[in-house]
C-alpha cells in the first residue's frame, strides 16, 4: 500500500473487506521504519502488540463485520497519556521509567472502538516546554520539511499523522497544542468544548484550560475519532454530566445559512500573519459565502486581553503542579521547562483572582457576539512553519497566541489546512463555535475541505 488513507476511506475499505487491517498496519509500520529516524515522531513503539491486534481485528471483521469507523485503524498517543503498560513520561528525566498501570479514559474508548495503538508520541517537556534538544528525547521534526518546526506541544502527533505513520492520534490543548501542529503540518485538528471528552489518565498542565482531541487528516476523521472520545467520565471533575452528541451523522449537511463571522482584527491588527495566511483566510470566507453562509465582520476584544489571564492562570496553574518536583530535582528539567515554570513562582493568588474574573468578563463578550453569528473565521498560526533551529522559545510571552482565547472560553475550535504557503508548507484556517456545538463547528470544517478540494502530502 503506497498511499495514505484517511480513516474514513479505510474505515469504508475494511467495511467491504477490500482492505485488510493486517495490510493498512503493515504499511504503518513500513512508513515508520523509513521515516521515523528522522523525523522521530515515536518516544515509544508497540508494534508487535499492534500487528497481533491487527489479525484479531481482522478475523473479527471477517467473521461479524467491523465494530464501526474505527475498527482496525492504526493510532497512536501523545505521551502525556497513559497506555497501559507503555511509558509515559511527558519526554522528561522527572517521569523516567514510569509505566502506566491503565489506559487514558480516551485510549480506552478508541480501543473498544477498535482503533489499534502503535505506541507514544514525542510531545514538548510535559506538553509545555520545546522545542527543546536537552531532553532524553530529540523533539519531532515537521514532515513537509525535517529542518522545520511542528509547532508544540502535540508534535509527534503531527509529524505521525502528516507523515503516514498513523491515521490519527491523540493530542492535549492548553493554549493550541492540537491546532498549531496541525497547522504547521497540513492537518485537521480540533480542540473540543471543554468537558466533552474527558481528561482522565491524562498528565496536566493547567487544569482549567487543558483539553484532549484528535488529530487527523481531515474534519471528517476528527469527527469519527472525537465520537468514539467524547462523553462523560465521573473520574475526571471537568468532564460534563451530558450525553455526547452526535457529530458524524450532519457532517454532510453543507453550511447554507449559517453565519460567519470573520475575525479580521485577530490575524490583520492584533498580529500580522503571513500574506498567504491572511490569503488562506479571504479564500474560505468566498468558499463559506458561495456555499451559502452569511459572511458578517465580527469584533472581539483584542488578543493581547485574552492574552494576559491565560498566560497568568496557565503560570500559576503549571507550578501548582510542578512545585514539588521543581523543589526537589529543578535540574532534572529541560531549560526551557524549567525557566517557563519558574515564572509561575511569581504568580499570587491576587493575579489568579484577577484574571479569572477577566476571563469570566472575555468569555461574556464572546458569548454575546455569537449570538450574531453561528462560527468564528481568523487565523490558527502567524504562517509557514519556521526552521526548528531558529524558534524563539520565548514567542508566546511576546506575541498573542491566536488560538488561546478559546482555551479562556472553552469553546470548541479547529484548524483546518489552507494549501501552502510560498515555502512550500502548510498554512491553515481556524474555525470556532458556540460551547457544546462541536457538530458544527466539524460540518463547516468538512463543507470547506470538499469545496477546497484535496491537498498533496508531504514527499508526494
Amino acid at each position: 500500500m503506497s498511499a495514505i488513507p484517511t480513516i474514513a476511506e479505510a474505515a469504508r475499505a475494511i467495511a467491504a473487506r477490500s482492505l485488510s487491517p493486517v495490510e493498512l498496519m503493515r504499511a504503518c509500520i513500513g512508513r515508520i521504519e523509513r521515516s521515523e529516524p528522522t523525523l522521530h515522531a515515536f518516544v515509544a513503539l508497540d508494534l508487535e502488540r499492534a500487528i497481533a491486534a491487527a489479525r484479531a481485528a481482522e478475523a473479527r471483521i471477517m467473521r461479524d463485520g467491523a465494530r464501526g469507523p474505527l475498527d482496525g485503524i492504526p493510532v497512536a498517543h501523545k505521551d502525556i497519556v497513559d497506555v497501559a503498560g507503555l511509558p509515559t513520561t511527558a519526554c522528561s528525566r522527572i517521569l523516567a521509567g514510569t509505566i502506566a498501570a491503565r489506559d487514558a479514559a480516551v485510549v480506552r474508548r478508541w480501543a473498544e472502538a477498535g482503533a489499534i495503538s502503535l505506541g507514544k508520541l514525542t510531545t514538548h517537556e510535559f506538553a509545555w516546554g520545546g522545542p527543546s534538544f536537552d531532553l532524553p528525547t530529540p523533539p519531532a521534526r515537521n514532515p513537509w520539511n525535517p529542518e522545520h518546526f511542528t509547532a508544540g506541544s502535540s508534535s509527534g502527533t503531527g509529524a505521525a499523522v502528516a507523515s503516514g505513520m498513523i491515521l490519527g492520534g491523540t493530542g492535549s490543548d492548553t493554549g493550541g497544542s492540537i491546532r498549531g501542529p496541525a497547522a504547521l503540518c497540513g492537518l485537521a485538528g480540533i480542540k473540543p468544548t471543554y468537558g466533552l471528552v474527558p481528561r482522565t489518565g491524562v498528565i496536566p498542565l493547567a487544569w482549567s484550560m487543558d483539553h484532549v482531541g484528535p488529530l487527523a487528516w481531515t474534519a471528517e476523521d476528527c469527527a469519527l475519532l472525537l465520537q468514539a472520545a467524547a462523553g462523560h467520565d465521573p473520574e475526571d471533575p471537568g468532564s460534563a454530566a451530558r450525553p455526547a452528541p452526535d457529530l458524524v451523522s450532519g457532517l454532510g449537511d453543507g453550511v447554507k445559512g449559517l453565519r460567519v463571522g470573520v475575525v479580521r482584527h485577530f490575524h490583520e491588527a492584533d498580529v500580522q500573519v503571513s500574506p498567504a495566511t491572511r490569503q488562506g483566510i479571504d479564500a474560505a470566507a468566498r468558499i463559506f459565502a458561495d456555499l451559502g453562509a452569511e459572511l458578517r465582520d465580527v469584533t472581539l476584544p483584542p488578543l493581547g486581553e485574552f492574552w494576559a489571564p491565560g498566560m497568568t492562570l496557565l503560570l500559576g496553574e503549571a507550578f501548582a503542579v510542578h512545585g514539588p518536583w521543581l523543589r526537589a530535582q529543578r535540574a532534572a528539567y529541560g531549560e526551557i521547562l524549567r525557566e517557563r515554570l519558574l515564572l509561575g513562582a511569581l504568580i499570587t493568588g491576587e493575579h489568579i483572582i484577577a484574571a479569572q474574573r477577566l476571563r469570566r468578563r472575555l468569555a461574556g463578550e464572546v458569548a454575546a457576539a455569537m449570538r450574531e453569528v453561528d462560527l468564528l473565521l481568523t487565523a490558527a498560526a502567524m504562517g509557514e512553519a519556521p526552521r526548528i533551529d531558529a524558534v524563539d522559545p520565548w514567542i508566546g510571552f511576546r506575541t498573542p497566541s491566536l488560538t488561546l482565547p478559546f482555551n479562556l472560553t472553552g469553546q470548541p475550535a479547529m484548524t483546518v489546512c489552507a494549501g501552502l504557503g510560498e515555502g512550500g508548507l502548510p498554512v491553515a484556517i481556524q474555525l470556532a463555535g458556540r460551547p457544546w456545538e462541536d457538530a458544527t463547528v466539524l460540518r463547516a470544517a468538512h463543507a470547506y475541505e470538499q469545496a477546497r478540494g484535496p491537498l498533496r502530502r508531504p514527499g508526494a
